[in-house]
Parts: C-alpha cells; structure tokens; sequence
C-alpha cells in the first residue's frame, strides 16, 4: 500500500423486528434503519458531530476479542499473530511487525502497507480510516486518534464527538509518545520527534516536532551521513 505524493488512497443491521409482525412492517422498519444508519455515516463522513447512541449499530465491527487473543499470544507463535493480525485490521501488508500490546477501538478501520514496524503500547483510535503506508516505524507508546470533541460542555452530551481520517504517507517515523490528531496526514519520510502532538499536517521530506508539532527543516542529502535529526 503506498502513500506518497500524489498517489494517495482515498481516505475514506438491525436486527429484524419481531416475528408476530406483518412482512410489510418489518420492511418498512429495516428501510427507516437502515436510513439513520446511512444518515449518520454520511454525517461522520463530513466530520459533523455525532453521539455514541447514534454509533452504536457499528459495534459489530469492533475486533475486541482478536486484540485480546494477540495482545496474549506467545512471541514464538508468529503464524498465530499474522493471522489475528489479518483478522482485525482493515488491510496488513507484508512483514508487518506489531510489538504487543497494542489498543484499538474498531481495528478494522486501520490500514497497514508493507515492512511496518509498531513498537509497544501502539493506540489506534479508529473511529474512521487510519491509513499507514510502507516503510512506516513508530516508536513506544504513540497514540494516532482520528476523534476529538466540540469544546462546549453542551455539546459532549452522549459523548458527542467528530472524526475524521488519519494518513501516514510510506517511510514516515514517529517518536515515543508522539500524539497524532484528527484530520492529520503526515509526508512522504517526515520524522515526528518524541513528545510530538500533530495537529496539523505535515509536508513530505520535513522533521517536525513540539507542542505543536511544527516543521524545523527540510531533509537533505547531508542527512546520509548523520546520525540523529540534529546533526
């Protein structure tokens, strides 16, 4: 899956009623269903706010118990882990490396390119699309979380919240800690420093950090022969 410069991916059931009612009745529900269901997605999709009742029919796809199971699974079981991985995330790629416990609200909305590397304690809160493309490290304890909430009290009722999508352009590397915010997309080879909290995007080939993270150079060819983004 590769995420660079122009070739960008998009980033982006009831249950029946009962069985005493008339055929007619029960279509009609599912139709009025099936409607919230699409005008909340489509809600979600604009980045309006939305509450946790009105989300509730995506509970389903939540992968809680495969998390479980691989967060508890033996290092030497490396078949067992691919699996699991394959189960809940959206897409895995090749030679993906995911260093237990990692957390995720849905699991299927992450989206992972080949020859990543995600150290412990990795938190993806996936409301909506994550997409990590190739070559990607991250570092211990990084939080990527595509959902906030408004600032007045008013409107957190139910939990009201927005999302919107998050993407990791391919060779990208984050440091520990680093906190990564709704709407952002990182750029081709970009570094996040330690302790970073992105909130806006960040231009390919940069190193960037700080709260807020802000771009602090360009990286050049002088960076093959230095060891550390300060040389």
């Amino acid at each position: 899956m590769r995420l660079r410069g122009t070739h960008r991916l998009s980033v982006r059931a009831a249950e029946g009623a009962s069985g005493a009612c008339p055929k007619a009745e029960r279509t009609e529900r599912s139709a009025v269903t099936h409607s919230h269901e699409d005008d909340v997605l489509a809600r979600i999709a604009k980045g309006l706010i939305y509450t946790e009742s009105e989300a509730a029919f995506q509970a389903p796809r939540r992968r809680t118990q495969q998390i479980f199971e691989y967060n508890h699974t033996p290092p030497n079981e490396t078949e067992k882990r691919r699996s699991l991985l394959a189960a809940i995330f959206g897409s895995v790629g090749e030679r993906t490396v995911l260093l237990p416990p990692f957390h995720a609200g849905f699991g299927s909305n992450v989206h992972i390119g080949d020859d990543f590397f995600g150290n412990v304690n990795l938190t993806f809160v996936d409301d909506v699309d994550i997409r990590i493309g190739d070559g990607v490290m991250i570092a211990p304890s990084v939080t990527l979380t595509t959902t906030g909430h408004p600032v007045h009290p008013s409107r957190r009722t139910d939990f009201g919240r927005f999302s919107e999508p998050i993407v990791i352009e391919d060779n990208v590397w984050i440091g520990s800690n680093a906190v990564v915010l709704p709407g952002v997309r990182i750029g081709y080879g970009s570094v996040i420093g330690a302790g970073s909290v992105v909130s806006r995007s960040i231009p390919p080939m940069t190193v960037a950090f700080g709260t807020p993270c802000r771009v602090v150079r360009t990286i050049t060819d002088e960076d093959l022969t230095a060891r550390t983004a300060e040389q």
